[in-house]
Order: C-alpha cells, then structure tokens, then sequence
C-alpha cells in the first residue's frame, strides 16, 4: 500500500477569521475514501486560527501567536476527531519542528511513533510546533515542513492542497492569459528566491514555499502534486481514480 502525505493550509480551513467547517468535512470525507487505498499522513496547518475563534488576540504579536497556536491546537484536532468519527477513524496529533529531523535519533523515534500509528488505522496529524518553534511564526510554513514528513517518514508522494490549484507559467492573478504546467520536472533557481506573498490573513506560505517543498523533494527523486484544496475534485480524481484533470504534478525525471 502506498503512503501519502496530505497537507492543507491555512487559507483553506479558514474563513473570515473562523475555521472553514464545510471544507474541513470535505476533506475528512476524502481522507476517509482515500485511507482505502493509501496509508496517510494529514499536515494541517490553522492552530492560530483556531486559537483566535476562542482568544481574539492580536496575532501581529509573536508572544501572542504562540499563545493562540497552543489554545488552537487542541481546538483544532478535536474539530478533525469529531469530523472522523462518522468514518471510524482515530486521529493522533504529532508535533514537530526542524530539531526533530535534524537529529537521526529523533528521527527515528517520530519515524516509530507514525509507523505504529499507521500499523493500526490511525490518521497522524502533523503540525509544526508553533509554541516553541518561533521561526515558523516568522517566516516558515507548513510547506517545508510536509516535505520533510513525506521524505523521511518514507511517503511515495505529498500532495499540497492550497488556495492555488496548480503551477502556472505566470501569476494567473495578473496575467489572464497564464496557462496550468500540469507536470513540472525541475524548477529554475529564481523561482525559488522569488519572495514569499502568501494569501490570507492566517497564511504563512505562498506559491514561492510550495515550490521550496517540490524542488526539495525533487532533488530527493519522489513527486508532489499540488491542487486546489477548496475545490477537492482534482485531487479525487488524482487519488482515487488515477487520472490526472488538474493540478501539479512535480515528478523526477
């Protein structure tokens, strides 16, 4: 069986300033079709935008960004049990941050831990650990963080599901007449020192870390297909039929 790695961010679960129910259920709807198929691993971002819809804290402050991540954290997996329970599904929370695949033997203890989980059904929900890993709250996001869950927990594939629902060859914001690249094999080195305009007021990524995840992933042969995560039928056609419609596929060559 082959393992995935999904992760969803924050301008996707969110909605004026509250977590986005409708499209948490939908994508609670296509893990559970998919866990047929695959072992999955979940990276979701929204722990601060959960904390905030339960302490209205202003967020520009990091002190107070940690505190809402560690009031949303909980918030947020209870939301995601309460939503697989109409599946049967148990859910385990993993915090993590870049210490944990820094170090071989911590590696290996978190490697353990979701081989044990996926051993018996259980849906790992991975989250960077926002109280104590500052650097995240500043410039980081869960981009770079799924790409190291799908490489060293041993996935086949990470599928990045966003606001963007594929790679164009210019902003698609701007340019009426910019095109989808459906499969991508290597990604120029000023596409990836572009800077980070990440939408939404709870969004810490962008085009420019998505791009940072497939090249890092690249580099290390396995693929990543990025889709729209508030529309889910490319990436259900993707997953569980084998057809590529939309989105995009980053594959070695």
């Amino acid at each position: 069986m082959k393992r995935v790695v999904i992760k969803v961010g924050s301008h996707v679960l969110t909605q004026d300033g509250s977590l986005a129910y409708d499209r948490i259920k939908n994508l609670c709807s296509l893990i559970a079709k998919a866990m047929d198929r695959y072992e999955l691993l979940l990276v979701s971002s929204g722990a601060v935008a959960a904390g905030w819809t339960k302490l209205p804290l202003d967020r520009r402050l990091l002190a107070n960004k940690q505190a809402l991540a560690a009031v949303g954290q909980p918030y947020l997996i209870s939301v995601y049990q309460a939503c697989f329970d109409r599946y049967e599904i148990v859910v385990s929370q993993l915090l993590l941050g870049a210490d944990d695949f820094d170090s071989r033997r911590r590696t290996e203890h978190a490697r353990d831990a979701v081989e044990t989980l996926l051993k018996h059904k259980v849906l790992p929900i991975i989250n960077e650990n926002d109280v104590t890993t500052t650097e995240e709250l500043i410039f980081g996001d869960n981009d770079q963080l799924s790409a190291h869950v799908a490489y060293y927990f041993d996935a086949d594939m990470l599928i990045i599901l966003s606001d963007i629902d594929g790679y164009y060859d210019k902003d698609p914001r701007v340019h009426s007449d910019a095109k989808i690249l459906k499969r991508v094999h290597n990604i120029e080195k000023e596409k990836l020192e572009l800077e980070c305009l990440p939408n939404g007021e709870f969004a810490t990524g962008g085009i420019v870390t998505k791009l940072k995840a497939a090249n890092f992933l690249l580099e290390r042969g396995k693929p990543m297909f990025m889709a729209s995560g508030f529309d889910l039928s490319d990436v259900e056609s993707f997953l569980l039929e084998d057809k590529h419609k939309g989105g995009t596929l980053f594959e070695p060559r």
